[in-house]
């Protein structure tokens, strides 16, 4: 019987290092996922600009999709009437049961990388599309809030 030899010393340090390098990442990975995301808050400088952007022609439409599931849109346009430009305006998109509970709230880019920036006495259009809204909604029009505007340097 032919006697097995053990594996060259480099190969086993380089498995041994992939090894550890493995279960560094994972945890570090793994901490990533369980640490609360910070959601960019509405500073006083966009606060004060809300008054110069308006959001006209919101509707509302439902079709189903491929998958049998009913996903619903929001179509609008966002107008800029104040003296800068706009580089990303977000909207918090909040779906409510009968009772006026949120059932669904979620933050979606209305200007953005899609569209472009919105430069002063300028419209954009918006297409926002939702297909995981809970059943319990009440079917109406969500409320659209306006939750962060970052400017044109």
């Amino acid at each position: 019987m032919a006697k097995r030899e053990a594996p060259p010393v480099p190969v086993l340090v380089a498995g041994a290092l992939l090894l550890i390098c493995g279960t560094i990442a994972f945890f570090w990975y793994r901490q990533a996922q369980n640490r609360p995301r910070e959601v960019p808050v509405l500073t006083r400088e966009a606060a004060q600009y809300l008054p110069n952007l308006q959001l006209e022609d919101v509707q509302m439409s439902a079709a189903e999709n491929y998958l049998n599931q009913t996903a619903t849109t929001i179509t609008g346009k966002i107008t800029n009437t104040g003296p800068r430009t706009l580089r990303l305006v977000e909207v918090n998109c909040v779906f409510k049961d009968a009772a006026g509970q949120p059932v669904l709230r979620e933050r979606v880019a209305i200007v953005g990388r899609k569209t472009g920036p919105v430069p002063s006495g300028q419209t954009r259009s918006f297409e926002l599309s939702f297909d995981n809204i809970p059943a319990s909604w009440n079917q109406a029009m969500p409320d659209l809030v306006i939750s962060q505007i970052l400017f044109q340097d």
